[in-house]
């Protein structure tokens, strides 16, 4: 039976991840990652689920981009890569998830070191 056809019961983590890694490194540890975050793992099946299930919907190695730049942003969130393969978050450079805009130098605006 295909992985994505199993009914809830079916799943455990390991079945999960084993699923999320033959995609890709990314998806692997996006995965665990959702996994990890829940008290009880089978809270986390949903999400993992239309997670891996966008892989259908958009191909794999999108789906694995999209996981590499979610982990880069910090995020596990279905809706999150969702969201990066709608918008083709996933083709763009790398190096665009993690940018980092320059400070303004102003009287008004308090540094990190005003809240320590």
């Amino acid at each position: 039976m295909p992985e994505a056809h199993r009914s809830m019961g079916e799943w455990t983590p390991q079945r999960l991840t084993r699923w999320a890694e033959s995609i890709g490194p990314a998806t692997g540890a996006l995965i665990a990652a959702v996994i990890r975050e829940r008290k009880h793992p089978q809270q986390a099946f949903r999400t993992c689920l239309g997670i891996l299930r966008l892989g259908k919907s958009y191909g794999e190695p999108r789906l694995e981009a999209a996981c590499r730049r979610a982990l880069t942003l910090g995020t596990h969130r279905y809706r999150s890569v969702e969201s990066i393969l709608r918008h083709r978050l996933d083709e763009q450079n790398e190096s665009a998830a993690t940018e980092t805009t320059t400070t303004i130098a102003h009287d008004n605006i308090r540094g990190a070191d005003y809240y320590h």
